[in-house]
C-alpha cells in the first residue's frame, strides 16, 4: 500500500468531562460523559502554488459579461 492510501482524512477527538451535580457514588457507577468531534485534515497549501492561484484568479472576470448597448 503506498502512503498516500495510508493518509487519514479527518482528525478525530474525543475528549472525557466529569459529571457534575451528581454523587460521586452515583457517577462512580455510570459513565462519564464523552464528547466527540471530526474535522478535516488541512493540508497546507505551498506558497508557490497559492501565488499560482492569486495571479490565475487575475485572469477570470468578476461580474457578468456585459452586452454592447445597441
Amino acid at each position: 500500500m503506498s502512503d498516500r492510501e495510508t493518509i487519514a482524512s479527518s482528525t478525530i477527538a474525543v475528549q472525557r468531562a466529569d459529571w457534575v451535580g451528581l454523587a460521586p457514588e452515583m457517577a462512580a457507577m455510570v459513565a462519564p460523559p464523552v464528547i466527540v468531534s471530526a474535522t478535516p485534515v488541512g493540508r497546507p497549501i505551498d506558497p508557490w502554488r497559492k501565488a499560482q492561484l492569486a495571479r490565475s484568479r487575475g485572469n477570470m472576470p468578476v461580474a457578468r459579461h456585459r452586452r454592447p448597448a445597441r
